[in-house]
């Protein structure tokens, strides 16, 4: 069978003819349809994630594919890889079937994000009142899309978006807007006074900016998903001590995995009332030209 092989850590995976794997006695195997080209899978193809593990690494955190079983569509995680080759061997905790009517594509390309976003306000959180107001900063980016979705999906009775395109953000379906500015200073993010909670895509001055700014009205909790913008912020003690603030980070290791696995079947259900989003579907043979493309979502096909 042929797999993407990363060989050197950094570089494009290698589409490579590899030994077909054999199942342990508590795995499945699965004909992978579809795998999505995510943020985190070029991360742990750097060998810089601090879940890289070892070389060969076969990229691919998740996907769709057929359970060889019953042939029954099912969505399996495979991180921190895997995804990238013809067959892959799962837990059965680690998969899911997929609900008659969900796209394949749409999941392979988004449940990864959705997840982000999802286990932030299931798992991250703490008693969030009805009705809650969001904040999505970076609501533009594919995770920040569907962030959108996923708090409405989940109780948000209004969802304020953050980004530098305007035109773009008012595509996402936010009700209020905040663009960012290229001095990043002299943002106004007042609009951001009222929210109960803060979904972080971008994080670094973007952060510290927010956080230091913005006088909340009411208690919020801040969660850290992603750093678009930066890897560190600079924050004052002063901001801690002066404001009803809670911070925290999502994303594997905050939760856990017994704290995941009843929501995934929860989110693949979620995927029939969220707006399809644009794939681009290519045949992994093809991975080495495409690997760095992030204009586009990427789903590979083996």
């Amino acid at each position: 069978m042929h797999s993407a092989l990363v060989t050197v850590w950094g570089e494009a995976p290698k589409y490579t003819q590899v030994p077909v794997p054999s199942p342990t006695t508590d795995e499945v195997s699965i004909k992978v349809i579809c795998s999505g080209l995510h943020f985190v899978v070029r991360s742990l193809a750097t060998g810089n994630h601090y879940a890289s593990g070892i070389l060969p690494h076969t990229p691919g955190v998740d996907g769709v594919g057929r359970r060889l079983s019953d042939n029954k569509l099912v969505y399996f995680i495979s991180f921190p890889g895997g995804g990238f080759q013809e067959i892959i061997n799962v837990s059965g905790r680690k998969m899911a079937e997929l609900p008659d009517g969900v796209d394949p594509y749409q999941v392979a390309g988004y449940a990864n994000p959705v997840l982000s976003s999802w286990m932030a306000l299931k798992a991250r959180t703490h008693e969030l009142t009805e009705n809650f107001t969001v904040l999505v900063m970076g609501a533009t980016s594919a995770s920040g899309k569907v962030a959108v979705e996923v708090a409405r999906v989940l109780g948000a009775g209004k969802v304020i978006g953050m980004s530098r395109n305007a035109e773009t953000l008012a595509e996402v379906g936010v009700d209020e807007t905040i663009i960012l500015q290229n001095d990043i200073s002299t943002t106004d993010c007042s609009a951001a006074a009222g929210a109960d909670v803060i979904l972080d895509y971008l994080y670094g001055p973007v952060a510290q900016h927010v956080l230091s700014t913005v006088s909340f009205t009411r208690a919020v909790q801040y969660i850290h998903i992603g750093g678009l913008a930066g890897t560190e912020m600079m924050l004052p003690g002063s901001v801690l001590r002066s404001k009803n603030l809670t911070i925290r980070g999502a994303g594997p290791g905050s939760w856990s995995r017994e704290a995941m696995r009843p929501e995934i079947p929860k989110i693949l259900n979620a995927f029939k009332t969220f707006k399809t989003q644009k794939v681009k579907v290519v045949p992994l043979s093809q991975i080495e030209e495409h690997w760095h493309n992030k204009d586009e979502r990427i789903v590979f096909t083996p």
